[in-house]
């Protein structure tokens, strides 16, 4: 198995100090909460490329055990994520430090790669080899970060951080050949979270090392956890519903274990919204979300019948979906978020998830994997949209700043904050539906 680079290249902006946000005099106006600020646009682009990377690591890893059709082009995926990691990390520490991160980067997903060579061969030796190779990269890595963050990051903690990050990659891989599928995609998300802390920690190392960069921002602050939090699960959902909608058509024996695992990207929201709000407001959100998966399942379902009339009719619920849902959040956010835009954007989820399902029973998968990088990157937009408009309609609950001085654990420090649905997301999200529900009751009332 080689891993080919950029069999999959999508333009991607990957500059991490000029991420695309108008820039104003934020240290200016620390009284007015935002999600757009340079520093919040750094941590989201971290949030994106290092959560894709243990996503497409364990699904690249997956595929090669299965020996699988598109293991090349899902390989390839995961190398053009380095080479959009390694120019993000040349933005800030210039094309030398670049090339080092690109080297030592590549050079453990290599070492993966020979964990699964290793296990397909029987071959303990190789295999116990490969995480040596793994043990020495995390201390050369390590120490690599913290001289680039002039010691904002500590080579002992984040060493620690890595190792749980290897620990959950090789742990979904094995729970997967011993076909506990379960638990293979229960570390495939602790592993996609994990990455989260570290986006939240690196991001907050850069700012403080660069704040005329960042315009003196701070990459953590409630409002940035609040979007941070809609970047993992909203990307999450996308990965884990390409995969599920694959395992679908293929029959694959994981498919219930990944069919579930989305569902608990579901759960972990609607429990959050019920716990503040009542079963009723999170079982109204419930519906919702989970009846356009739904939608995607019967679209799989009716392609392996070969029933075009009822993909069609899958196509039109989910039209009727995006409708309904974008209402609906227009009406939550008290017109923030205006239902047409809205609409668009989930038309475009919808075509792009759609597309990657095509693409791949029509064994075309280099546009697969265009198409799922272009739909994970995608829900970012969404995630900024929300979040933003959340912040606007409750600017009192996401008013303060996290500490200045974060923790130097180079796994986010405060990140059992940030890496739930903590009372900030809560009581903003929750409101916003409950607000929603109400003017459906009333809605309902006036035309009966």
């Amino acid at each position: 198995m080689n891993l080919k680079k950029g069999l999959v290249a999508i333009p991607l902006s990957t500059s991490l100090i000029l991420g695309g946000v108008a820039t104003t005099a934020f240290a200016d106006d620390h009284a007015k909460p935002t999600v757009t600020t340079p520093a919040s646009e750094l941590r989201t682009s971290l949030d994106h490329l290092l959560s894709e990377h243990a996503y497409l690591a364990v699904e690249t890893m997956r595929k090669g055990a299965e020996g699988a059709g598109d293991f090349e082009q899902a390989s390839g995926a995961l190398m053009a994520n380095a080479d959009d990691l390694s120019a993000a990390i040349a933005s800030v520490y210039g094309e030398e430090a670049g090339k080092q991160f690109d080297e030592m980067w590549k050079g453990h997903i290599g070492f993966f790669v020979d964990y699964v060579k290793a296990t397909g061969a029987n071959d303990e030796a190789k295999k116990q080899e490969a995480l040596d190779n793994l043990a020495n990269y995390r201390q050369e890595f390590s120490k690599f970060l913290e001289t680039a963050t002039e010691e904002r990051l500590e080579a002992g903690a984040l060493a620690e951080g890595l190792q749980m990050h290897v620990k959950q990659l090789i742990g979904a891989f094995d729970a997967y050949v011993a076909g506990n599928y379960e638990k293979a995609y229960e570390y495939e998300r602790e592993a996609i979270n994990h990455m989260y802390m570290v986006s939240k920690g690196l991001s907050s190392a850069i700012v403080q090392q660069f704040p005329d960069k960042f315009e003196n921002s701070k990459a953590v602050t409630p409002a940035n956890d609040l979007r941070s939090n809609l970047n993992h699960l909203m990307t999450e959902h996308v990965g884990l519903a390409a995969m599920a909608m694959q395992n679908g058509i293929d029959g694959s024996e994981d498919f219930e274990a990944s069919a579930q695992a989305l569902a608990n990207n579901t759960e972990d929201l609607t429990a959050a919204i019920s716990s503040v709000y009542g079963e009723e407001a999170g079982m109204k959100f419930k519906e919702m979300w989970s009846g356009h998966i739904g939608n995607f399942v019967e679209y799989v379902k009716a392609t392996g019948a070969n029933d075009e009339e009822k993909k069609q009719a899958a196509l039109d619920a989910l039209s009727e979906y995006k409708a309904n849902f974008s209402q609906f959040l227009e009406t939550a956010t008290e017109g923030r978020l205006k239902a047409d835009a809205l609409s668009e954007g989930l038309q475009m989820h919808v075509d792009q998830l759609v597309a990657t399902f095509d693409s791949y029973v029509a064994e075309d998968y280099d546009t697969t994997y265009t198409n799922l990088r272009e739909a994970y990157a995608h829900m970012l937009k969404p995630a900024a949209g929300l979040s933003g408009a959340f912040v606007d309609q409750f600017p009192d609950k996401f008013a303060g700043e996290m500490p200045t001085d974060m923790p130097k654990t180079g796994m986010g420090g405060t990140a059992d904050q940030g890496m739930s649905l903590t009372s900030i997301l809560l009581a903003g999200f929750a409101a916003s539906i409950a607000l929603a529900m109400l003017a459906v009751r009333r809605l309902g009332g006036q035309t009966k």
